[in-house]
């Protein structure tokens, strides 16, 4: 269940008035006596707070964003920060770029920073499944997740994530009969949609899904390199693996090649671009993520937020492209 901050909209609900209303009411702007009194007593019962809303973030804020990621060292999301940070700039606005290592302390303590330095607002792939938005939200700075939801009625830009586990476990099925999955923390929401699509292959095609061979990690090489091996020492190991993301990808390549595996003898798909590898790209199918997109898509929504838009949450979801490897001889 999504947790709900309380927004302009329920102020103006309570209050029997218009949105637009309630935001003149805080800015300023001249309304009645009576409107006045409604407005301030709903956003009094549900704890909004008007007054570190967006009339003085519009006149104190800095032009600055906070973009929170979780492993500034994977490419996906350096790729995402580039596409935030071309937007932003184009805009006039810098971005401080905050690396959480999937810490909920450490995502805590920057966005606490965010609201001390007066940043105009958050771009957050969020550290976990708990992470806690209450305080930023609760300040009326806009907040937009990427790559995974937060559970908060807030704006965000994620991929199709089942459709990228569902498209790549199936171009494997149509050469391979025992497929495997070694996706990320099961508590990441990304980990687990694309688990979820894994499955829904098997069961497209018809076969039972082999649960032993579902396994949950870290999103790092080494979490790929441990996992593939425990699959590889099975007594019926798989003869193809599908990498939920291109680190872990790298991983299960690495050991792969380590044991004379290298694909396509056992076959290969990444959800997401693999940023560095000696294999020709023919021998590895590939379900390619637009990180860059998502930043940029991310940003725009985030500056309209900034500038006054008061629109309900929207959640944009990005479409992926699978690039095959060649069918194995």
């Amino acid at each position: 269940m999504r947790k709900h901050v309380a927004t302009i909209y329920d102020v103006a609900q309570l209050a029997g008035v218009s949105p637009a209303t309630v935001s003149r009411v805080f800015n300023g702007v001249g309304v009645s006596e009576a409107k006045i009194v409604a407005v301030r007593n709903a956003a009094k019962q549900l704890d909004f707070t008007p007054n570190r809303a967006a009339r003085t973030l519009r006149r104190q804020s800095s032009e600055v964003i906070a973009l929170v990621i979780p492993d500034i060292e994977n490419p996906y999301f350096t790729e995402m920060a580039r596409g935030v940070e071309d937007v932003a700039s184009e805009a006039g606005y810098s971005v401080v770029l905050c690396n959480s290592d999937s810490q909920i302390e450490k995502e805590s303590t920057y966005l606490r920073i965010a609201m001390a330095e007066n940043m105009s607002g958050v771009i957050l792939a969020a550290a976990s499944d708990h992470s806690n938005l209450d305080e930023i939200l609760k300040t009326g700075r806009p907040v937009v997740a990427v790559d995974r939801s937060t559970g908060y009625d807030i704006d965000g830009v994620v991929m199709s994530n089942r459709d990228a586990g569902r498209s790549a476990t199936a171009h494997l099925l149509e050469t391979s009969h025992r497929v495997a999955y070694i996706g990320g923390p099961e508590n990441i929401e990304t980990a687990a949609d694309r688990a979820d699509g894994w499955r829904l292959a098997h069961r497209d095609a018809g076969v039972p899904v082999p649960e032993d061979l579902l396994r949950f990690s870290s999103f790092r090489v080494d979490g790929g390199r441990e996992v593939m091996e425990e699959l590889l020492a099975l007594p019926e190991p798989p003869d193809a693996v599908v990498a939920g993301n291109n680190l872990i990808g790298v991983g299960a390549i690495q050991v792969l090649t380590e044991h004379d595996l290298t694909p396509p003898r056992i076959g290969v798909a990444v959800v997401g671009s693999l940023p560095f590898t000696t294999l020709s790209p023919s021998a590895v199918t590939v379900v390619r993520l637009p990180a860059r997109h998502m930043g940029v898509t991310a940003a725009r929504m985030l500056l309209e937020r900034i500038r006054g838009d008061v629109q309900p949450s929207r959640t944009v979801v990005l479409r992926n492209e699978v690039q095959a490897a060649r069918p194995r001889r």
